[in-house]
């Protein structure tokens, strides 16, 4: 090390919280945020308590952990608000949908189609081609409810 980072380890840990944040910006996981901002306020500390070097690592250590576990308990607390809530959720996505069914549906088997592909699917007894509406998701198998209305009724009238 060079005389500088020796002399002045304050300015090495406000360097690594600057490049940690830069980090964070690049690997978005909100974590590296409470690391840096450990490094950020160890390199405060360092402007006013002369440590040495295995204090600053036991201080940066111990404030790591506070700050990993209070932004942990921060967003537990916190609802972070999505304009997609259900975009990683592709089941999810489907209840409400309207489904056409390939083959016959019957409490413990079934199978519908839903835009391009097929699902497994559950539920009151419905005829291959009938048009059912997908009340829950279950491990991946569609609870279906048979639809209600007009769509029903032309179905019906095609059978």
């Amino acid at each position: 090390m060079d005389d500088f980072t020796i002399n002045n380890p304050e300015y090495v840990w406000l360097g690594l919280a600057a490049l940690l944040a830069l980090a964070e910006l690049f690997v978005p996981g909100v974590f590296l945020i409470w690391v840096a901002g450990a490094a950020a306020v160890t390199g405060i500390l360092s402007f006013f308590i002369d440590f040495t070097i295995a204090g600053q690592l036991t201080a940066f250590g111990l404030l790591t952990i506070i700050a990993v576990l209070g932004g942990r308990r921060w967003y537990l607390t916190h609802n972070v608000e999505s304009e997609s809530p259900l975009l990683n959720n592709r089941s999810a996505q489907l209840i409400g949908r309207t489904v056409t069914v390939v083959e016959a549906i019957s409490a413990t088997s079934g199978r519908v189609k839903v835009a391009d592909g097929e699902w497994p699917a559950r539920g009151p007894a419905m005829e291959k081609g009938a048009i059912g509406k997908v009340a829950s998701v279950e491990a991946g198998v569609l609870r279906l409810e048979p639809l209600e209305g007009p769509m029903s009724l032309e179905t019906k009238a095609a059978s």
